[in-house]
């Protein structure tokens, strides 16, 4: 099992709109929905303001490295991918499970 975290915040130039940043989160809770070898999926926004702290983390598993670089180009993450990096920054961990 491959374990894919992303964490996310607003990128610093970028004016808070919060009816986007809802629009952006809500396509990313859905998106097993249209990749059915996603295995588990958790998308939770920070509870705390310190910081530190990322404002949303993306806890998602597949069954191995092969299904993360199936994942990473279709078509479905490329798009959101697309609308995300107008809005937020991320960082990523893959590990084996």
């Amino acid at each position: 099992m491959m374990r894919h975290l992303v964490m996310f915040r607003r990128l610093p130039e970028v004016a808070l709109n919060r009816d986007l940043e809802q629009q952006l989160v809500q396509r990313m809770q859905h998106l097993p929905e249209q990749i059915d070898f996603i295995r588990d999926w958790t998308v939770a926004a920070n509870e705390l303001d310190r910081p530190i702290c990322w404002d949303y983390l993306l806890d998602s598993s597949f069954d191995d490295a092969d299904a993360v670089e199936r994942y990473l180009p279709h078509p479905a993450h490329q798009a959101l991918v697309k609308d995300l990096k107008q809005y937020f920054e991320w960082v990523a961990v893959d590990y084996t499970c």
